[in-house]
């Protein structure tokens, strides 16, 4: 069962489990407030598409698992601060289900939106201390990997980009690793100017929006063999691949939750903005500008 969009259909993805598992994902490091709620019965369960083009995990043949997700996917803007906690308690409700039957809770740990992962980040460690249950942070550029995958089976080698604004993208290189089930970081979150991403040498999927932000300006683009712009921060890709962490015990206490930035800065100093106008004027020495 599941509500809102999500990625489109793709050959499924099996996940050995033997307790049931209820899993909370959390993401606002776009300008979404996207949460997920995901109920995984004892069996294997296999992520496959759904009616509508909504992914979802589904049991395998043969198997006696019940699984259901349900996804709230909003366009939100600034305030999805107001909107997370509703659309939680939105989907606790469809779902017949309460906090305390909870496991974990997930959240899109960055970089993206400073305000945004503070956001998630809060809420997760909140709800999770109160519960005495951890957190599963996952990358938002890993999320894209896993959408790209979910969308198209061959993505198996993913280089993720987002816009990280102020003329510079956010990435990662991943590659899934079909003997562990999981993603392998060839690198991890960067932030560069666009010209500076490096291509892989094999054939790879460009995931995010960052062909779309920059253009030709992201020559690692010209040489991806498809490139989804779709593939994007979404909580459903986020509780497949905190599915997976959870069950291998990559986990954190609520205390130890924390946003991946990346970018360590992203305002100038009163000083740091005149010297910058001083050296864009005739004879000045030029200036790096706001990072």
């Amino acid at each position: 069962m599941a509500s809102g969009g999500g990625p489109r259909g793709g050959r499924g993805i099996t996940i050995a489990l033997m307790n049931e598992t209820v899993l909370l994902a959390l993401d606002t490091s776009t300008e979404y407030c996207s949460v997920a709620l995901l109920r995984v019965a004892p069996g294997a369960a296999q992520a496959s598409p759904s009616a509508g083009g909504t992914t979802a995990l589904e049991p395998t043949a043969g198997s006696r698992s019940e699984v259901s997700v349900w996804v709230r996917h909003e366009a939100t803007g600034a305030v999805s601060s107001t909107r997370l906690l509703p659309a939680i308690g939105e989907l606790f409700e469809e779902a017949g289900l309460t906090l305390a039957d909870c496991d974990a809770i997930a959240f899109g740990a960055g970089p993206g939106s400073f305000t945004g992962l503070r956001t998630a980040t809060g809420v997760a460690q909140g709800l999770a201390f109160g519960l005495d249950i951890p957190v599963v942070p996952v990358g938002t550029l890993l999320v894209c990997a896993e959408s790209a995958r979910l969308r198209d089976p061959g993505a198996t080698r993913v280089l993720a980009a987002l816009d990280a604004r102020m003329d510079e993208a956010y990435w990662a290189d991943y590659a899934w690793d079909a003997e562990a089930g999981d993603w392998r970081t060839l690198q991890g979150a960067s932030l560069d100017a666009p010209e500076r991403i490096l291509a892989p040498e094999e054939p790879f999927t460009l995931a995010g929006n960052a062909a779309a932000a920059f253009g030709a300006r992201l020559s690692a683009a010209a040489a991806a063999r498809t490139v989804d712009g779709e593939a994007l921060p979404h909580a459903l890709p986020l509780a497949h691949a905190a599915l997976r962490a959870y069950h291998a015990g990559r986990t954190q206490r609520a205390d130890q939750a924390a946003p991946e930035y990346v970018r360590n800065k992203v305002a100038q100093t009163t000083a740091e903005r005149l010297a910058a106008k001083a050296g864009a004027q005739p004879g000045g020495t030029g200036g790096e500008g706001s990072r």
